[in-house]
């Protein structure tokens, strides 16, 4: 049977190309689309869909406001569609965090290339989304943001820990799951999360203001210091090099590795490289398999690698992979991540109490 699709988006050509580039699929069906959320909500009661893609901005009811109460009262997987812009960026990780699947960029109409690149990324979402756990708590209220006395100063030392993490499709939020139970002097987090460019900045200052820890894009040459996390720039490769007694960030330009750029793989293998036995890794939720490899070389070469389970993943594929490849120590669940990765990494910080009520289970 193949996987009903509802698209809703108020315009009527970007209806047109997401149904065009979504047909060419034998595995996906789409059953409808909807100009906006109350022509939606009576198609999804007539048509059931298994995956419906939703405009970010839309008139009558925003998507925000969509998404919340389809996932109190009609949970489905739920596609974004948002656009290059800050405000779009702010109001996708919204959307991700009441609990919507993964998203996409609005298509730039009339580049060919691209927009077979952006069908084969559209399809492949939408199919993960049909095979996603969805959560079944809802949250009723943002995460508590930190308020920080003022800036602390930057401690220039050696590291003794590096704790890698690679994730994808539901990592935003698995990683905000991580990041909130680490104490403000936790050792140093390098992450690669796929995301676009226009997103990771957005990301990155979101996480900055749920967590204890400094959280940052990372930048080329930027310091790798302790209580500070440092988030892969969308588009980009993040590695972490040795400077002497330091590790400093790395962004690099080069082409996709395991399909993906930022790749979890290249991240894995610069941690080996740079810090070897000092390291821990987890990998996270995420789809396709980027990262298993790089995870397995660091498990033969003697790091403690984890993976996120099943029932708390929105999509296995990832941490699947690795586990398939024998590349994982311990397979956890996401709550018990950020408490392992400490244990691990020697420290004797107590674990903050993180909100984890979105985390599928």
């Amino acid at each position: 049977m193949p996987i009903k699709v509802l698209i809703v988006d108020d315009s009527a050509l970007v209806r047109q190309i997401l149904a065009e580039l979504l047909a060419a699929d034998p595995a996906l069906e789409v059953v409808g689309t909807a100009a906006d959320p109350f022509i939606a909500r009576e198609r999804i009661k007539a048509l059931k869909p298994d995956v419906i893609t939703l405009d970010v901005e839309m008139p009558r009811m925003d998507g925000l406001t969509f998404i919340e109460n389809l996932m109190r009262l009609h949970p489905l997987p739920v596609v974004m569609v948002s656009s290059l812009t800050e405000a779009g960026a702010d109001v996708t990780l919204q959307a991700l965090e009441l609990g919507a699947v993964d998203f996409v960029t609005k298509p730039k109409v009339g580049v060919a290339e691209g927009l077979q690149a952006y069908g084969e990324e559209l399809r492949a979402k939408v199919r993960a989304a049909a095979h996603a756990r969805l959560p079944t708590q809802r949250r009723d209220a943002a995460p508590v943001e930190i308020v920080r006395s003022g800036p602390r100063a930057m401690a220039y030392r050696t590291t003794d820990r590096l704790l890698a993490i690679g994730a994808s499709a539901g990592g935003t939020e698995a990683i905000r799951v991580v990041l909130q139970q680490m104490p403000a002097d936790a050792p140093s987090i390098v992450i690669t999360q796929h995301i676009p460019g226009e997103f990771s900045r957005a990301f990155a200052e979101r996480m900055n203001r749920l967590c204890a820890m400094r959280v940052c894009e990372a930048e080329d040459g930027q310091q790798i210091v302790r209580g500070h996390a440092y988030i892969a720039p969308g588009g980009r490769h993040f590695e972490v090099e040795r400077s002497g007694a330091r590790w400093v960030c790395r962004i690099t330009d080069g082409p996709p590795v395991s399909r993906h750029r930022p790749s979890v793989d290249v991240l894995f293998r610069s941690v080996l490289g740079s810090a070897g036995r000092n390291a821990v890794a987890a990998i996270l939720t995420g789809m396709g398999d980027d990262g298993a490899r790089g995870l397995l070389e660091l498990h033969d070469a003697g790091v403690p690698t984890l993976a996120q389970d099943q029932a708390t993943s929105l999509v296995w594929g990832m941490p699947g992979a690795a586990v398939k490849l024998g590349a994982v120590d311990e397979v956890l669940p996401l709550e018990r991540i950020a408490p392992r990765l400490l244990e691990l990494a020697g420290t004797q910080v107590s674990v903050r109490t993180a909100d984890t009520s979105m985390a599928p289970i």
